[in-house]
């Protein structure tokens, strides 16, 4: 199920958003690391609470706040390379899984509401 998939990959990436976020502390930069670690590993908080939702529309209501926590994560990863905080290898490995945790987000999210209106027929 693409759900239990999100979860696992959603878990693995906010623990690299920790290990980033520790990265960072150490460069004295606590700003961007406290906004990227909040964003980062709320993700898989949503995505998490998602699977336990009351009802299709907070189900989807969940995975919706996960996928803008992905797109916010996105924007401090961009951030924290163009000013220098992490290299290129980094960025690119984080913001490609990144990115893949959207496409499954944006999947998910489209095939709860296309179930939601089959319901309501």
């Amino acid at each position: 199920m693409k759900e239990n998939k999100l979860v696992d990959i959603s878990f693995e990436f906010a623990k690299e958003i920790i290990a980033l976020v520790k990265s960072l502390k150490e460069q004295r930069e606590t700003v961007i690391s406290n906004q990227i670690g909040r964003s980062g590993t709320s993700i898989g908080a949503n995505i998490n609470e998602a699977q336990y939702a009351q009802s299709k529309a907070d189900f989807v209501s969940k995975l919706q706040i996960a996928l803008k926590e992905a797109n916010e994560t996105g924007f401090w990863l961009k951030l924290l390379y163009e000013t220098g905080y992490i290299d290129k290898t980094t960025y690119e490995s984080l913001d490609n899984k990144c990115a893949g945790i959207r496409v499954l987000l944006i999947a998910s999210c489209k095939t709860a509401k296309n179930n939601m209106s089959k319901d309501i027929l």
